[in-house]
């Protein structure tokens, strides 16, 4: 019988939402609570952040990832002000308009090597005085882990929230795979984000149906969030079947163990193909993202076999995205396609 739902490498916003969530979900699914937030499930959720960092955090749940980001950096919008941002960041290549509408700002990118910032290039946009015929830079973010799949280790990420802060500015971090990170280093996530101003915390790409968080580890800067989000239209009525699904990511730490399981599969993956005739890995793996380059006649026909999103047309980059819920199975079916694709072309 046809799958018409069946697994593949295209991103893991595309995977199913995780039982434990799902059962979430249900679990809440009676009686009646107070909207908006003003229910006994979004308490609970927000004193699992709390607890995740050790310490009282303003946490806020909003339905997606542009509206995450987006409203977090809202604590350091100026009408003059500029946001300084990777060249590959998703807030300046995947958000369209929405941080210019949003926040009024201008998106400066700056140079990367393999994705993460590079403090040269962060380094030389703060000293480049252009005085009042400038935008003034007044925030920094950064993706943990990078588009590109790499991974700021905690040294690498103190040198860039260090030189923001010596020169005035708040420090965002788009989260939205965090546990991958934290699974990655196997770090403390409270430590590795020592010094960041506020989070934007992944869902949907970490095992639930819908929902993302925007935690204020600086909570004074997220005092008038509340008013952000209800003119932003981010305020959920069903608040509880939002916070439901954190409850249930943050239990047990379910949401580094998604992100482990992502990881090991895309190194799995990687060791698969990265002997192919014709095939040759574009970035470091370190998270659960594999970047291959391929002939472009071999593009369009594995896509056929099993779905995945170019990167780079120009250049033949493809990107392949392991989730929670990547088998090895389909490892083992998709490097076999993508062997009898190259040794076709």
């Amino acid at each position: 019988m046809h799958d018409p739902f069946p697994r593949g490498f295209a991103s893991d916003n595309a995977a199913g939402v995780h039982p434990a969530v799902m059962a979430a979900i249900q679990a809440v699914n009676h009686g009646h609570a107070l909207a908006y937030g003003e229910d006994p499930v979004t308490a609970r959720a927000r004193a699992a952040f709390d607890r995740l960092f050790r310490r009282p955090v303003a946490t806020h749940f909003v339905f997606n990832g542009t509206a995450a980001n987006n409203l977090a950096l809202m604590a350091f919008a100026k009408p003059h002000g500029a946001v300084l941002c990777s060249e590959v960041a998703h807030v300046l290549v995947d958000e369209s308009t929405a941080p210019e509408r949003t926040l009024g700002m201008r998106l400066k990118p700056l140079r990367t090597v393999d994705g993460k910032i590079d403090p040269g290039a962060l380094e030389a946009a703060l000293g480049q005085g252009h005085g009042v015929h400038g935008a003034l830079p007044v925030a920094l973010t950064l993706t943990q882990p990078t588009e590109v799949g790499t991974v700021y280790t905690r040294a690498e990420l103190q040198v860039l929230i260090d030189l923001a802060k010596a020169n005035g500015l708040g420090v965002h971090v788009d989260g939205a795979r965090l546990g991958c990170a934290v699974a990655a280093l196997e770090a403390d996530p409270a430590e590795l984000l020592a010094g960041v101003d506020v989070l934007s915390f992944g869902g949907t790409k970490q095992g639930m149906l819908l929902g993302e968080a925007v935690v204020f580890l600086n909570p004074a800067l997220g005092a008038e969030f509340p008013y952000w989000q209800k003119c932003g239209m981010q305020l959920a009525s069903k608040m509880r079947f939002v916070a439901a699904q954190f409850e249930a990511l943050l239990a047990g730490d379910l949401w580094i163990a998604n992100g482990r399981h992502a990881n090991d599969m895309a190194a799995r993956l990687e060791a698969a193909v990265k002997d192919l005739p014709g095939l040759s890995v574009a970035y470091p793996r370190q998270a659960n993202a594999v970047f291959v380059k391929l002939p472009k006649a071999v593009i369009a026909p594995l896509q056929a076999e099993t779905f995945f999103w170019p990167w780079d047309e120009a250049e033949g980059i493809v990107r392949w995205m392991c989730a929670f819920d990547t088998e090895p199975s389909d490892i083992e079916t998709f490097a076999a396609q993508a062997e009898a694709c190259l040794i076709r072309s």
